[in-house]
């Protein structure tokens, strides 16, 4: 994800002015609720289009680091774009049956909900917390430990 940091601008008016169509944003809501309920964290800005839940701060090898949202998704025009992916052989395995979408590098690329499996969409979130909570200071510590 990029370099963002979180804002006070109302998560609900960005959707409402962003998402740009009925579908979208009955999407975005959908989207809020499936992944609230999986952080139990509520839903912030972060920079002027990622709607992110919960954070954690990460450091890489360079010596680069700041924070982000654990999870996050952004209703662009094309696509969704979801922040929900770790690179986990499980999470790997997932997406075998996550239904029609498009993968970049650590984003993950969605028309609409319809469009895939979110029994398998909540599973590949809780994996990434599960991961963000053993690589990085993360203020995500859920009960995932199976």
């Amino acid at each position: 994800m990029a370099k963002t940091t979180e804002t006070k601008v109302d998560v609900h008016a960005f959707i409402d002015a962003f998402a740009n169509s009925e579908q979208k944003k009955k999407d975005s809501f959908e989207l809020l609720k499936i992944l609230q309920d999986i952080t139990g964290e509520e839903p912030k800005m972060w920079g002027p289009t990622i709607i992110g839940f919960g954070r954690y701060h990460y450091k890489y090898a360079s010596g680069h680091e700041g924070d982000a949202p654990v999870l996050g998704f952004s209703p662009r025009k094309a696509a969704f774009s979801l922040y929900i992916y770790s690179d986990t052989e499980k999470s790997k395995s997932l997406l075998s049956n996550l239904g029609k979408y498009k993968m970049g590098k650590a984003c993950i690329y969605v028309n609409k909900l319809v469009d895939i499996n979110i029994p398998v969409l909540k599973e590949l979130c809780i994996e990434t917390i599960k991961y963000l909570n053993e690589h990085n200071e993360c203020a995500c510590r859920k009960k995932y430990n199976d």
